[in-house]
């Protein structure tokens, strides 16, 4: 890290912004070991209190959020504060633009892999599914399935989120497991 005055907190964030993948192995290398990596990702944000995760997935950051999706103990659904928006949400909106279209296709690939929960809803709510446009059907299929498959897997636990759910209480993550 550079001896410039940035917080281990500020270069994670910079490191996110920028998919400067050097940048983020050098941050997380040199945690002291007294700070626990996951705690350090999770409780990590900017100034509009963003997480690694929501910028990684704002920026189409790829590589940044794919190495902080191997991290143990990362939740993959965090919520913003503003917006009540997951990093799956964010990664979705950016299927809008052209230019980064692929690289969000990638981070929503990633994101679902790694447990994110397509059934969330936004504070309009909204799921990540209905950001995807019309002509991406591959892309709303890899939710559909996601959600299909998130829902049978907690049908036995008290994990269900049903379609009646919202409000202040119907955002976040439906399951601490992941």
């Amino acid at each position: 890290m550079s001896d410039e005055g940035a917080s281990p907190q500020e270069v994670l964030i910079a490191a996110c912004r920028s998919n400067n993948t050097s940048l983020l192995h050098e941050v997380l290398s040199n945690l002291p070991a007294s700070i626990s990596l996951a705690d350090f990702l999770n409780e990590t944000r900017d100034p509009l209190g963003n997480t690694p995760l929501h910028l990684t997935a704002t920026y189409s950051s790829v590589e940044c959020l794919d190495i902080l999706l191997d991290q143990e103990g990362l939740e993959v659904d965090p919520i913003t504060r503003i917006e009540a928006e997951t990093p799956l949400h964010l990664a979705a909106k950016n299927l809008s633009k052209p230019d980064e279209r692929q690289d969000a296709i990638s981070c929503m690939e990633l994101l679902v892999d790694a447990g994110a929960d397509p059934r969330i809803k936004n504070k309009h709510n909204e799921k990540a599914a209905d950001y995807v446009p019309d002509e991406l059907e591959e892309v709303r299929w890899l939710l559909q399935k996601a959600e299909v498959s998130y829902t049978m897997s907690n049908v036995n636990g008290a994990d269900v989120v049903s379609e009646d759910e919202g409000g202040a209480g119907g955002y976040g993550s439906a399951s601490d497991d992941e």
